[in-house]
C-alpha cells in the first residue's frame, strides 16, 4: 500500500489548521505561543483516514513570513499539497512564496481549498475561484481540483475527503528499495525513552535494532523503538511519518537538518553542484558569490553561488552552479533544493543537485559546463558511475535500476560496459549482481590485505581472521550474505584465501614458525614422551616457560589442527599417542572379543584416570563399542582392524 504525506500551504490566517483540525479531530498548534496569538510557528503532524480506509500523514506547516524556513523544512517529503487561500481575502504575498516554493520543489499533486467559504457569498467565491485559476494558470497545478468549504460547518469537507482518497490513488509510491533517508524535522527528548527523533522517510526501509547514522554529524547510533501516526511499529517505510527513538545519542547532538541514514550512505560535503533557476518574481539578478539561504531537506545552510558561465544570472533565467557551503551536508543526486536571500528574507529560486559529492570547479570552462549537462541529463552508463561512486557498500543491479529509475535491462548493459572499461567490479551473486566502482573495490582489499597481514603477526597460530568480526569491525555497511560473496570475489583476486570461518592470506598456512616453531615442538614431546598419562596443559606450560595468555593461543592450535585432542577437563592426548592406543585397544579385541576399563589400564600401562576417558572417546568415534561394563569392537574399530 501506498504511503502519502499531505500537506498545507498557504497565507498566515488563511485556516490551515483549522482545516486540519475538521479533516481530523486533531489540533496541530501544540504550542502555547501558537494558541495565543493564532499561528503556526512550528510544524504539526498527524494523521487522516481517508473514505478508501488508507492512512495518510499531514504536516501542517506555518504560513507566516517570519516561519517560511520552518514551512520549507515540512514541505520536504511530501505527496499531495492542501494550496489554502481564505474566500473572504484571495491570493496573498505568503500565498505567493508558497507557491513558488512548491513549484520549486516539484510538488505537482495539490488541491485548491478555499477556506472560509461561510463568511461570504456564493458570487464572492466564484470571483476568488477565477482569481485562483488565473494565479495558477500555466503551472504545474494550473489543472487541480479547486472546493470550497468551512471548518466550522464542515460543509465541503467529506467532497474533500474524497478528493484526497482519489489524488493519492494517483500519487507515486516512494522507493523503499533505495538507500534509507529521512531528514530530521524535530528533536525531543521523551522521559525514559530518550532521544526522539522525527520527519518524513522519503526513501527505503528501518527497522528496530537497525544500526544508523547521524548525517552529516557522523555519529553512529542504533533504533531503539519507532512509531508512524502515533503506533508502535517493527518497521517504517519510504512515504510515511516516522519518530525514530535512538539509543547512543543525546538529544542535544542532533537537530533539525540533520539527516538518518544507513552507516556509509552518504558522504558530508563543503560543496554542490546544481541547476539553479531564479524566479521571475525574484526582486533582483544574482551576482557571482552572491550570500544566499540554502534550503535542502530540512537543513537551512549559508552558502554562496558560484555561477559557473557567467557573472550574473537574471530573473527567470537557469545556470549551472556550485554551492560553496558554510557548513557541510549531505544529499543526494536529485534531491530539490530552495534558496532564498540572506537579508532581507525572500523566496528567490530554486532547482536540483547534480553533484553531491564534488571538487572546486574553475569558473568560464566548456568543459565544465559540459560535464554538468552531462550529469544532469546523463547516459544510463555515467548515471550508474555516478550512482555507485556515492556509494560505500555494495548494491546490486536492481536497487541500482531503481533508484536511478532505469529499466534493469538497461542498467545491466550499462554496467557491461563499465565494467570492459575497468571502473566498475562485479561481484557474483546468487540473483542480482553486486555492484561496486572498481578504486573502492580495489581499496577494500587493500585494506583486508593490511588487516590480514597485521592479524597473521599478532596472531601466528591462528587459522585466520572470522569472517564477520571481519565484516563488523571494517565493513559494517556491508550485510553478511553479501560479505560472503565479496570475501569470495577477492579470494579469486587473491587478495585472501577463505577458510570455513576465517579469512587468511593466500601465502599464510598457519604453521607456526620460528620461536613459535620450537615451543610447538617441545610441548609435542611433552604430552608424547609420557605416552598414556599425559601432562595436565598447565604442567605443559610451566616446562615451556611460556606466560598464560600465549597457552590458549597453543591450545586453540593444537585442537584446531586435531594434534592434540581434548577428551576430558585437564586431560590432552597427542594425535600420534592416540593412535597408538586405538590400535593397541583393536589388536586387543580382536584376540579378546571384549575388555574392561582395567584391562585397558593394564594394557596401555596407565591409570583409571585415563583409561576411562580414553574409552569412552572410542566409543564416541565408534571405535568400540559398550555393552554394560565391557567394550566390543564399533564400526569403524572394525574397519580399522
Amino acid at each position: 500500500m501506498k504511503h502519502i504525506i499531505i500537506g498545507t500551504a498557504g497565507h498566515v490566517d488563511h485556516g490551515k489548521t483549522m482545516l486540519i483540525k475538521a479533516m481530523t479531530g486533531t489540533d496541530t498548534d501544540r504550542l502555547r505561543e501558537e494558541k495565543e496569538r493564532g499561528i503556526s510557528i512550528e510544524l504539526g503532524f498527524t494523521s487522516l483516514t481517508l473514505p478508501s480506509g488508507r492512512t495518510a500523514g499531514i504536516v501542517d506547516v506555518p504560513g507566516h513570513e517570519r516561519f517560511i524556513k520552518n514551512m520549507l523544512a515540512g514541505i520536504s517529503g511530501i505527496d499531495v499539497v492542501l494550496l489554502v487561500i481564505a474566500a473572504d481575502e484571495g491570493v496573498m504575498p505568503q500565498t505567493k512564496e508558497h507557491f513558488d516554493i512548491l513549484q520549486l520543489l516539484q510538488v505537482k499533486n495539490g488541491i485548491v481549498v478555499l477556506t472560509k467559504s461561510d463568511l461570504v457569498e456564493p458570487d464572492w467565491i466564484e470571483l476568488v475561484k477565477e482569481e485562483v485559476r488565473e494565479f495558477l494558470n500555466a503551472t504545474t497545478m494550473e489543472e487541480a481540483p479547486l472546493l470550497a468549504v468551512s471548518s466550522l460547518s464542515k460543509e465541503g469537507i467529506p467532497e474533500l475527503l474524497e478528493t484526497i482518497d482519489n489524488m493519492v490513488v494517483g500519487a507515486k509510491e516512494r522507493n523503499t528499495a533505495g538507500t534509507m533517508r529521512l531528514p530530521v524535522d524535530r528533536v525531543f527528548s521523551v522521559t525514559g525513552f530518550g532521544t526522539v527523533v522525527t520527519g518524513t522517510m522519503v526513501s527505503g526501509e528501518l527497522y528496530i535494532g537497525d544500526e544508523i547514522e547521524v548525517m552529516p554529524k557522523d555519529i553512529t547510533c542504533r533504533v531503539r523503538g519507532l512509531q508512524v501516526h502515533g503506533n508502535k511499529v517493527e518497521r517504517a517505510r519510504a512515504g510515511q511519518r516516522v519518530a525514530i527513538n535512538l539509543a547512543g545519542v543525546e538529544v542535544e547532538e542532533i537537530g533539525r537538518g540533520d539527516v538518518i541514514t544507513i552507516p556509509g550512505a552518504l558522504v558530508p560535503s563543503f560543496r554542490l553542484d546544481a541547476k539553479l533557476h531564479l524566479l521571475e518574481s525574484a526582486f533582483k539578478s544574482i551576482t557571482h558569490r552572491a550570500r544566499v539561504r540554502l534550503h535542502i531537506g530540512t537543513d537551512e545552510i549559508m552558502a554562496r553561488v558560484v555561477l559557473l558561465d557567467r557573472d550574473e544570472l537574471q530573473q527567470g533565467d537557469s545556470a549551472y552552479v556550485q554551492f560553496q557551503l558554510e557548513e557541510k551536508t549531505v544529499a543526494s543526486k536529485g534531491d530539490r533544493f530552495v534558496i532564498r536571500t540572506f537579508s532581507p528574507i525572500h523566496t528567490i529560486g530554486g532547482g536540483l543537485i547534480i553533484d553531491p559529492v564534488t571538487e572546486k570547479h574553475k569558473r568560464n570552462r566548456p568543459e565544465v559546463i559540459e560535464a554538468l549537462a552531462t550529469k544532469e541529463k546523463g547516459t544510463p552508463e555515467e548515471l550508474v558511475l555516478q550512482y555507485l561512486t556515492n556509494q560505500r557498500t555494495l548494491k546490486n543491479t536492481a536497487e541500482v535500476a531503481k533508484e536511478l529509475k532505469l529499466q534493469l535491462e538497461e542498467i545491466e548493459k550499462s554496467v557491461e560496459k563499465l565494467t570492459k572499461a575497468g571502473k566498475v567490479k562485479i561481484v557474483p551473486a546468487e540473483k542480482n549482481k553486486l555492484l561496486v566502482i572498481t578504486n573502492r573495490y580495489q581499496g577494500w582489499g587493500q585494506e583486508i590485505i593490511k588487516v590480514l597481514d597485521e592479524y597473521h603477526q599478532n596472531y601466528p597460530l591462528r587459522e585466520g581472521y572470522p569472517k564477520e568480526e571481519l565484516r563488523s569491525r571494517f565493513f559494517s555497511s556491508i550485510n553478511t550474505k553479501n560479505f560472503q560473496q565479496l570475501l569470495q570475489q577477492m579470494e579469486v583476486d587473491e587478495y585472501l584465501k577463505l577458510n570455513q570461518q576465517t579469512a587468511a592470506r593466500p601465502d599464510f598456512n598457519g604453521e607456526p614458525r620460528g620461536k613459535a616453531a620450537n615451543i610447538i615442538h617441545q610441548m609435542e614431546k611433552i604430552l608424547t614422551e609420557n605416552e598414556f598419562q599425559p601432562p595436565r596443559w598447565k604442567d605443559v606450560i610451566k616446562q615451556t616457560n611460556i606466560n598464560n595468555d600465549s597457552s590458549d593461543e597453543y591450545l586453540a592450535y593444537f585442537t584446531r589442527t586435531g594434534k592434540v585432542i581434548k577428551l576430558a577437563d585437564d586431560i590432552y592426548f597427542h594425535q600420534a599417542t592416540l593412535k597408538q592406543a586405538k590400535q593397541k585397544v583393536i589388536n586387543y579385541l580382536k584376540e579378546n572379543n571384549s575388555i574392561t576399563i582395567a584391562e585397558a589400564r593394564d594394557l596401555l600401562q596407565t591409570s583409571r584416570k585415563y583409561a576411562l576417558p580414553l574409552l569412552e572417546y572410542f566409543d564416541r568415534e565408534r571405535i568400540t563399542r559398550r555393552i554394560e561394563d565391557n567394550r566390543v569392537l564399533g564400526a569403524k574399530g572394525k574397519e580399522n582392524g
